[in-house]
C-alpha cells in the first residue's frame, strides 16, 4: 500500500536554484582599476597638494608684508600756476607740480618700485602722463617724487563738466584727481615677492596761484588712498 504524502501548504515551484557565480577580471576593480587610472589619481592629489602649499605660502607672505598696512602716500604740496580752457572750451592749458612722499616705515621690508606712471585727471578727462625713474626703497625711509604736469591737451567736457570747471574758476580751486599706476615688489632679507600693480588715488583740491581766478587759499596736505592688486 502506497504511502500518503503531506498535503502542500501553498504553491510548489520546485528546488531553489543557487546564484550565479560571478566571474572578477583581473585589473578592473572599483577601487584603483588597473595602473593608469592609478596614476592619474595620483598626479591629481599632487597637483592639488601644489596649490593647497602655493596658496599657504602666498597667504603667509601676505600676513608677512601687508603691504596696504606699511606704505603711505601723501601729497604735501601742489602748485598750480595755468589752469584755463581755449577754443570754444576744448583745449586745457595747464602747469600743476606736486611734491608727493611716499614713507615705508617698516624695519624689515624694502620696496622695488620698478614702475611709477602718474596721471592727472579732470573731470574725469586724462589730460598728462607722467613717469618717474624706477627706485630701491629702503627700510623706514620716506622719498620725495615731484612729478610736473605742463603742456595742453584738447578734451571733451559735457555741459555738467563745464558747469563744473566754471565753477572751479570762480573759487579759484580747481578738484584734480592724481592717480599713480605701480608696479613693487617687496623684500625681506633675501626674499622677494611676486610683484603687485597697486593703483594710488590722490583727490585733490589746488587753488591756482597765479593769473586770473587766483587766490591767496593755501593747498591742505592730502592723504592718498591705495588699491593693491597682484599682477605681472
Amino acid at each position: 500500500m502506497a504511502e500518503k504524502q503531506a498535503p502542500l501548504n501553498g504553491a510548489y515551484y520546485g528546488p531553489s536554484i543557487p546564484p550565479a557565480a560571478s566571474y572578477h577580471r583581473p585589473g578592473r576593480g572599483g577601487d584603483c582599476g588597473g595602473c593608469c587610472c592609478c596614476l592619474l589619481k595620483l598626479f591629481f592629489e599632487v597637483v592639488l597638494t601644489l596649490v593647497f602649499l602655493l596658496g599657504l605660502a602666498a597667504l603667509i607672505v601676505w600676513l608677512i608684508f601687508r603691504p596696504i598696512n606699511v606704505v603711505k602716500f601723501h601729497v604735501t604740496d601742489a602748485e598750480l600756476t595755468q589752469f584755463s580752457l581755449t577754443s570754444n572750451d576744448s583745449i586745457l592749458l595747464y602747469n600743476l607740480g606736486l611734491n608727493l612722499t611716499i614713507r615705508n616705515p617698516n624695519k624689515k621690508i624694502g620696496i622695488y618700485y620698478d614702475l611709477i606712471e602718474s596721471r592727472a585727471i579732470y573731470e574725469g578727462q586724462r589730460f598728462d602722463t607722467v613717469y618717474s625713474s624706477p627706485f630701491y626703497q629702503g627700510h623706514k625711509n620716506t622719498t620725495v617724487l615731484s612729478p610736473v604736469f605742463v603742456g595742453q591737451q584738447a578734451v571733451v567736457l559735457g555741459g555738467t563738466e563745464v558747469n563744473g570747471y566754471n565753477s572751479d574758476k570762480s573759487a579759484g580751486v580747481y578738484n584734480i584727481d592724481v592717480k599713480l599706476y605701480l608696479r613693487v615688489r617687496f623684500r625681506l632679507g633675501k626674499l622677494k615677492t611676486f610683484r603687485f600693480k597697486p593703483r594710488i588715488d590722490c583727490d585733490l583740491m589746488v587753488p591756482l596761484s597765479s593769473g586770473s581766478g587766483s587766490t591767496t587759499t593755501k593747498f591742505q596736505p592730502t592723504k592718498c588712498d591705495i588699491n593693491w592688486r597682484v599682477g605681472v
